[in-house]
């Protein structure tokens, strides 16, 4: 199949069995048909309320528009900020039923434990050989399922600011599943550390992250002990997690909060809960562990205030000095406005956001109401070029409109082609969410392969791990209907530029008008 060579203003390079899709250097055509009164009688959104909705959300769908007119745009920001989610049934069902998010954590330790010891014990050879296969799909399963629960969840979760928030607390609070037993503790960090704190206090995120065993085995606390320091976390915490380069903390402040971290750590195999009894100053939350006997309870100086050695209590009044920082106010607001708004916001609404986040103790629901009921958030034309996860998302939410998939394995499968696996990215910088770093011709060329095989309907989303089609959805859909629909004629057609209306003209097939629209500047930016 090749692109239509009308398409502005993407450049498209022909190449053996493959059309590549190249970014411009130029903006997107914001030429668009006036919007109208839709088929159902419903007055027709605003470009304005598109241009929002497209950035409070990873994609647009039937139910999100309804509820936005519902309600209205105020209403209805109040509403996700409040931060109730839900899934439709099945899928809910879905995903408690993979057993990395229905087993208790520590369970899970001990399941991980016990392949790695099984898999050690087997002496070299055959057995050897066939022991290491099945440790590889233990890993490989046990990864799946957690990349899987996250993805259901940004599809089909109701509160779809609250989602995407999701996603950008696990990006910016970065964790590895290739290390250790980190994907064993990833589907826990997404349900159980990121999204209960995803829309609250700040500070409250940081300490659920610091504690989260994930975070303590990437970046290493828990080998951080009194004569035997480990610096990484401490360095992150405040460089990535919280204040940013250049904020004006200094290479001892690192140290002295190294000094604050140790003793924070995973509770061990064999932890003697009398250990805890004998000695004060433990302190425990699920798999994490405080414990007095490893920690430096000396005196410390950082960030110009002196604390006092008190255990435990040390690293709440250190993440306290942190985040009433005016560069984490700031830090905080622009990475924010960057992921939501655009690479390049506007430096008065990020001082604006700043000044919410100090005056409101860190309060991210707040900050982001600053930033939704800003001119800029409802601004059309952006330029802002969605990251291979929004592009998944937003491509699923709009080709299936809410109809459950049974296998969302294929969707993990495209993202780590597309060079974004959920949590793997190695460094603890997290995945770049700038619009230059996804529009290399490298990465067209998958997001095209995505956009044929979606809009083909021939794809395993709706096929089991025995290869036979769900019983729900026997025949397999073909080619899902999106020129049809009315989520479609009411929220896309309207804004389309002049050159992708000329494109999904010479469509020949509903399988091709569906890769042109997926795979247009139109769909791409937002």
């Amino acid at each position: 199949m090749r692109l239509p060579l009308s398409f502005r203003p993407w450049r498209y390079v022909i190449v053996p069995g493959i059309a590549c899709l190249l970014a411009a250097t130029t903006a997107v055509a914001t030429s668009a048909a006036p919007l109208v009164v839709t088929a159902t009688g419903s007055p027709a959104l605003s470009r304005s309320d598109i241009a929002w909705l497209r950035r409070d959300g990873f994609g647009l769908d039937s139910a999100t528009l309804a509820r936005y007119r519902q309600l209205g745009r105020r209403h209805f920001l109040d509403e996700q900020l409040s931060g109730g989610d839900s899934l439709p049934p099945q899928v809910a069902a879905q995903i408690d039923a993979f057993p990395v998010v229905s087993t208790p954590l520590p369970a899970l330790l001990i399941d991980y434990r016990d392949h790695f010891k099984q898999y050690k014990n087997t002496p070299a050879g055959p057995a050897k050989d066939a022991a290491k296969k099945v440790i590889q799909k233990y890993r490989r399963d046990v990864y799946l399922q957690a990349a899987q629960a996250e993805t259901l969840h940004a599809i089909y979760g109701s509160n779809q600011l609250k989602e995407q928030l999701v996603w950008f607390w696990l990006n910016h609070f970065s964790v590895y599943a290739n290390k250790g037993p980190v994907r064993v503790f990833a589907a826990d960090y997404e349900e159980h550390v990121i999204r209960p704190h995803a829309l609250g206090k700040f500070k409250d995120l940081v300490m659920a992250t610091l504690k989260s065993p994930a975070m303590l085995v990437f970046l290493d606390n828990m080998h951080n002990v009194k004569g035997k320091t480990n610096e990484n976390y401490a360095r992150e915490l405040m460089e990535l997690h919280t204040l940013g380069v250049g904020s004006g903390y200094t290479q001892q402040d690192v140290q002295q909060l190294m000094r604050i971290l140790t003793g924070a750590g995973l509770l061990p195999p064999k932890f003697a809960e009398r250990a805890m009894r004998q000695r004060p100053g433990f302190v425990r939350d699920g798999l994490f562990l405080f414990n007095p006997n490893k920690h430096d309870d000396g005196n410390k100086t950082f960030l110009g205030h002196a604390i006092a050695g008190n255990g435990y209590a040390e690293i709440e009044q250190a993440v306290d000095l942190i985040v009433r920082q005016p560069a984490c106010a700031h830090f905080i607001s622009q990475q924010l406005a960057e992921y939501f708004i655009d690479d390049q916001p506007p430096p008065a609404l990020v001082d604006a956001m700043a000044r919410t986040f100090q005056r409101s103790d860190g309060d991210i629901a707040a900050v982001l109401r600053t930033m939704f009921l800003s001119k800029a958030a409802a601004a059309p034309g952006g330029h802002k070029f969605k990251d291979p996860m929004r592009f998944v998302v937003s491509a699923m939410r709009l080709s299936y409109d809410g109809q459950p998939i049974p296998n969302a394995a294929p969707l993990v499968n495209w993202l780590q082609q597309m060079g974004e696996p959920l949590y793997g990215r190695i460094t603890p910088d997290g995945w770049p969410l700038d619009s230059a770093s996804w529009t290399g011709s490298g990465q067209m060329s998958k997001r095209f392969d995505f956009a044929r095989v979606i809009g083909s309907g021939r794809n395993r989303l709706f096929m089991g791990n025995d290869d036979q089609a769900g019983a729900a959805n026997d025949p397999r859909p073909g080619p899902p209907d999106i020129q049809h629909s009315a989520l479609y004629r009411d929220a896309i057609a309207p804004r389309l530029s002049e050159a992708t209306r000329h494109a999904l003209a010479q469509a020949k097939s509903p399988m091709e008008w569906n890769t042109f629209l997926l795979s247009s500047p139109d769909f791409n930016y937002r």
